[in-house]
């Protein structure tokens, strides 16, 4: 690390709001290039600081337009919805319609925001019906208030009644009034039992108090023929999705919500942008499932209990 990296040492997280810190630190010899973070100091003000510290750093660093993790400071700053640092790294000579993130420039991903930036380029049609029901499934789902602990699994294709043939799970006749995991509903069973709805598209399987929802081998039974998407809101580590297709885990250690990954196919890319900080609603889309409200994940049309579990990892 170079004395210049060193410079940026014990810059708080809240300094990148600051932004005589900021000219403070720069003035001192910090370097605007690097420092001893994960991102460079433009990538990172970006992603936690102001406009203001934004445009400072952008008229100083070398390039305006280096990428991390396979983006341009530009690109975080549509993805994170920021017009403020979008116009600040623009007026300092970003390129918006530089190719990276499996075809999406900043300037196409932009498209997807409420913040277009002209350059252009255009969405596929596919692309703009992905954003109308992005816009319909997150106000559908608003009811539906996430917590640790509980588990889900959205499958394409398949009806409630076809879940229980499947997994050769006993369906409960009467729905219980409460659902409080320390009162257990289902006495003994409790960490068996699952509830199921069925949505246009498919069906959600959803469990408040366990991880039985995304197990692996519901998840393969469940996916034979069609695609499965399973996530654990592990209390512990977040949330931890898994994708099975035709009867085979594809995909693991997930986390569905969170930041699009620079290897993502072009549909990822856009999901991952479309429900950042969204786990349930990325889950549905990610399948094509399309509920009509948070019924599923709320209040369950009816309950099966499994006739067990296997604890391994697919």
């Amino acid at each position: 690390m170079g004395d210049e990296d060193q410079g940026w040492q014990g810059f708080p997280r809240s300094g990148w709001t600051d932004l005589t810190a900021v000219r403070t630190r720069l003035a001192a010899g910090a370097n605007p290039n690097a420092g001893p973070f994960r991102l460079p100091p433009l990538h990172l003000a970006v992603e936690i600081g102001s406009a203001m510290v934004v445009a400072t750093l952008a008229n100083v660093v070398e390039d305006v337009d280096v990428l991390a993790d396979g983006r341009s400071a530009l690109w975080r700053a549509v993805h994170a919805r920021k017009p403020g640092s979008a116009k600040a790294l623009l007026v300092a000579g970003a390129d918006p319609a530089r190719p990276m993130m499996s075809g999406w420039s900043p300037a196409r991903l932009s498209l997807a925001t409420s913040y277009p930036i002209g350059s252009g380029e255009v969405l596929t049609a596919q692309e703009e019906a992905a954003v109308a029901e992005h816009d319909r499934l997150t106000a559908a789902l608003d009811g539906f208030r996430e917590a640790d602990g509980f588990s889900i699994a959205c499958v394409a294709g398949i009806d409630a009644a076809e879940v229980a043939r499947r997994l050769e799970a006993y369906v409960v006749p009467e729905v219980p009034d409460v659902f409080d995991r320390w009162a257990e509903p289902f006495g003994a069973d409790t960490e068996l039992a699952v509830g199921l709805t069925d949505v246009p598209g498919g069906c959600v399987l959803m469990q408040p108090w366990y991880f039985a929802a995304a197990a692996p081998d519901v998840l393969s039974s469940l996916s034979a023929g069609t695609v499965a998407y399973g996530m654990y809101a592990n209390p512990k580590s977040g949330n931890q999705g898994s994708v099975h297709r035709a009867g085979e885990a594809v995909a693991w250690d997930l986390h569905p919500g969170g930041e699009p990954a620079a290897d993502g196919s072009a549909s990822e890319v856009l999901l991952a942008h479309l429900y950042a900080h969204q786990a349930v609603a990325y889950c549905c889309a990610y399948v094509g499932l399309r509920p009509e409200d948070a019924k599923a994940f709320t209040e369950p049309d009816q309950w099966i209990v499994l006739p067990g579990l296997s604890y391994g990892h697919a």
